[in-house]
Order: structure tokens, then C-alpha cells, then sequence
């Protein structure tokens, strides 16, 4: 039997991944609470037009974006609510706050919602108790939950080490996230240990700006190699000189299964 929560959170993944890959290029564009207004954010509607005509499958974005009407303005792309929030100006900006609620993604149309849970934080339990909370309330009102999780606190000393990315991608698992994203453990062979260890699609997070495309680009394919279900990349699409060529060199990797060399031929002309 089929429950009735199962087939509409279905057809709401349909909508932020590719139904034939089964995989995702997601675009956060959250970083305006967490560092404010920075080069690539000023100006929304246009950055949501240029992801989603790269064939972005998703923007990730908090409420009052949302408001505004930055969805992408007659552009098909899928849409993720952020429901916690730090500040760097903040005393620990590793201590992540419930900001919105699963009814306000319904409200506001969202396809999906995303946490992000610093694990190894000092208000680690607080947001293991907020992840487990969302995951009952997703259950309930159909909604794909995307949970971020990373290492950081004062315990972690690489927060690429693979047996650390390994536990915090299985702590969102075991929680109730339907789609995990965490850090790239640098090569395929590690990052596959991740994937394998996890119940759920595993997501590549972008990271800070590479110094060069085929950087990024090589971190990208290599975690699809390993069996992950794509990436969410930030800062190096939307601080990108040209952000559609990079989403849609992206969607070449991640969807195409093209190696960088041939994405960026193809891509970024």
C-alpha cells in the first residue's frame, strides 16, 4: 500500500531533481542572512532568471526572498525553503536557528525545505533536535526535507576527513532527511565510502570560490563518479561571471555525465 505522503513528496522531489538521473544542481542563494548582501546577491530576480535558464533544478532561499517574488519570473525551477539561520556577526555562527516552519514552505509553494545542522557544534543537540522535529512535520505534510550537514565545532579538526563526513551525512540520514548535502572529501574513492554509507541521495556542497572552473568542476565530477546525486553550489555559480553557462556546465556533469574538459567545451562558450 501506498500512503497518501509518500506519492506527494514524490512528486515534489520530481520537481528539485531530475526524474531520469535521479540527481539535482541546486543553487543556494541563502548567503544573505549569513554574510550579507555580497557581490552576485544584490540584485535576486536576475540571478534566479540566470540559475534557473542554466536549467538549474532548484534555488534554495529564505522566506522573505521568497516574498519578494524571487522565484524566477516565468522560468521552471524548483523551489527549497531554508528554515534555519546564523549570522557571522553572531557570538557562534555555528549555533543554527529554526528561522521558519514546514507550514510556511506549503504557504509559500516550496517543493522542498532544507536545514543546515552543524554537527559537532556546541548547540549540537539542539539542532539534532530540530532536524528529528522537521523530519516528523515533513512526514506529515508530504515535504522533501534536504538536510546540510556539516562538521564544525570545536572537536573537528579537517572537516573533509572521510570518516567525519562519513557520520555526519549518516546523522542526517538516520534523522529523517530525504536528500543529505555535505563536503566533498576530496576524491572519489573517499567520497564513495560517504555515498555508500548513507541510505539517502547524497548532495556535493559547493564549498568557498575555487580559484579556477575546472577546480570546481573536477571536485564536482568526481563526487558523481562516487555515486553522488549531484551538487549545491553557491558561491562559485553565483559569483560566477557568468552564472547560466556555469549552471548549465553544471547540469552537463551532473546530468550528462560529461567529464569537466568536455562540460566546459561544451558549456562555456
Amino acid at each position: 500500500m501506498v500512503f497518501m505522503s509518500e506519492i506527494g513528496k514524490s512528486i515534489r522531489l520530481d520537481r528539485i531533481m531530475n526524474r531520469n538521473t535521479k540527481r539535482t544542481v541546486i543553487i543556494p542563494l541563502d548567503h544573505g542572512v549569513s554574510i550579507g548582501p555580497v557581490d552576485g546577491l544584490l540584485d535576486m530576480k536576475t540571478v534566479v532568471n540566470m540559475v534557473a535558464d542554466g536549467g538549474a533544478n532548484a534555488v534554495l532561499e529564505h522566506k522573505g526572498i521568497i516574498r519578494s517574488g524571487y522565484r524566477g519570473f516565468g522560468r521552471d525551477v524548483g523551489l527549497i525553503l531554508h528554515l534555519s539561520a546564523s549570522t557571522s556577526l553572531g557570538p557562534d555562527p555555528n549555533d543554527k536557528v529554526q528561522v521558519a516552519r514546514v507550514e510556511e514552505a506549503i504557504r509559500l509553494g516550496a517543493d522542498a525545505v532544507s536545514l543546515h545542522i552543524n554537527i559537532g557544534s556546541e548547540t549540537e543537540f539542539q539542532q539534532l533536535s530540530l532536524l528529528g522535529t522537521t523530519a516528523k512535520m515533513c512526514d506529515e505534510w508530504a515535504m522533501p526535507l534536504l538536510a546540510m550537514m556539516y562538521p564544525r565545532g570545536p572537536k573537528i579538526v579537517n572537516q573533509y576527513n572521510v570518516d567525519v563526513i562519513k557520520h555526519v551525512a549518516r546523522v542526517g540520514a538516520e534523522l529523517g532527511a530525504d536528500i543529505v548535502k555535505t563536503n566533498y572529501t576530496g576524491d572519489p574513492t573517499t567520497f564513495k565510502e560517504v555515498v555508500n554509507g548513507c541510505p539517502v541521495p547524497v548532495v556535493m556542497a559547493g564549498g568557498p570560490k575555487t580559484s579556477t572552473d575546472e577546480e570546481f568542476c573536477q571536485m564536482v565530477y568526481g563526487s558523481i563518479q562516487a555515486g553522488g546525486a549531484g551538487v549545491a553550489a553557491g558561491r562559485n555559480v553565483f559569483q560566477h561571471k557568468t552564472p547560466t553557462k556555469m549552471v548549465r556546465v553544471l547540469c552537463g556533469i551532473v546530468h550528462e555525465n560529461l567529464d569537466p574538459e568536455t562540460a566546459l567545451t561544451k558549456y562555456m562558450k
